[in-house]
């Protein structure tokens, strides 16, 4: 397998991801803000899997590595836990917090070291899509299951999400205008971004069988529990908003973001006692048929 417990295997060649993604990019604060927010639904959602002890799971795409605990425990006492990822970053992040008997591995997901029918399950969360191909990446994920084992997908905000339960126009418009931006950033079409919807489709032409699609809704409202309020400050008023969706925005719509984004500002959109927040996230699972080309 080639990943030693407790250090990461290093990545030979540098690779570029559908959306910039590099060995040297990071953003595992990011990772880390959304898997503390989103934990209850992450875990309702592995519960589903039908974990047991004894199994060999991988977590592909691990990034700072909060489900490599989740899945340890769910197949412990000798169940074993990989985590695959291609940033030297995250790998480091997620060996902060990685279980005892566990191992992590740098490298894309598409030319990994790991050997074929390995894995009872690998659970891959918001990964897919940044491959160019995710049909491509989902038969190289199931290329790792052994007979039977099955291949977890999971994608949060296949709706989109809402933060402005009072200004439905102001939400429409910002969401608008975040997929501009990042058709823009990563020359992607209109296509290309909603093509992540595609779930079923991807593991359905992966020839996986008995496919499960469920969704999760990720829904808080004031107060907010500090982890959902970390997440939303940082990540989606600072990281996603703010300067880039100027150009995107009319000026006095910017405006007004800029002041439900604002900590300072009274009409601050956390400190609301009418704020309300929904996102989804849904898991879609196959299984890789006991034969070469089973019945789907």
């Amino acid at each position: 397998m080639q990943a030693a417990a407790g250090s990461p295997t290093s990545a030979t060649a540098e690779s570029v991801g559908r959306l910039g993604d590099t060995s040297a990019r990071d953003y595992s604060r990011k990772l880390r803000l959304f898997n503390h927010f989103a934990e209850p639904e992450l875990r309702a959602a592995l519960s589903t899997l039908s974990l047991a002890a004894g199994m060999r799971v991988l977590d592909a795409g691990c990034g700072s590595g909060e489900a490599l605990a989740w899945l340890a425990a769910a197949v412990a006492p000798d169940g074993m836990v990989v985590g695959l990822d291609l940033a030297t970053a995250h790998l480091r992040a997620a060996l902060e917090v990685l279980p005892r008997g566990s191992h992590l591995l740098q490298a894309d997901l598409l030319r990994s070291s790991l050997v074929a029918e390995s894995f009872d399950l690998v659970w891959s969360v918001n990964t897919i899509h940044h491959v160019h191909d995710p049909g491509a990446g989902a038969r190289a994920l199931s290329a790792l299951l052994r007979p039977g084992g099955r291949l977890a997908l999971g994608q949060s905000s296949l709706l989109p999400d809402m933060y402005f339960a009072w200004d439905a126009r102001l939400e429409r418009l910002v969401n608008e205008a975040v997929r501009a931006y990042h058709r823009d950033r990563y020359r992607l079409s209109e296509h290309d971004l909603s093509a992540v919807r595609g779930l079923v489709g991807v593991l359905r032409a992966a020839e996986l069988s008995d496919i499960s699609v469920r969704t999760f809704l990720i829904e808080r409202r004031a107060p907010l529990d500090p982890p959902t309020h970390a997440w939303l400050l940082e990540a989606v008023f600072r990281a996603t908003w703010g300067e880039r969706l100027r150009p995107y925005l009319a000026a006095a719509d910017f405006q007004e973001l800029m002041e439900l984004c604002d900590p300072r500002h009274p009409g601050f959109a956390l400190s609301r006692p009418d704020f309300h927040f929904l996102q989804t996230f849904t898991l879609v699972a196959g299984s890789r048929p006991a034969r070469t080309g089973a019945a789907k």
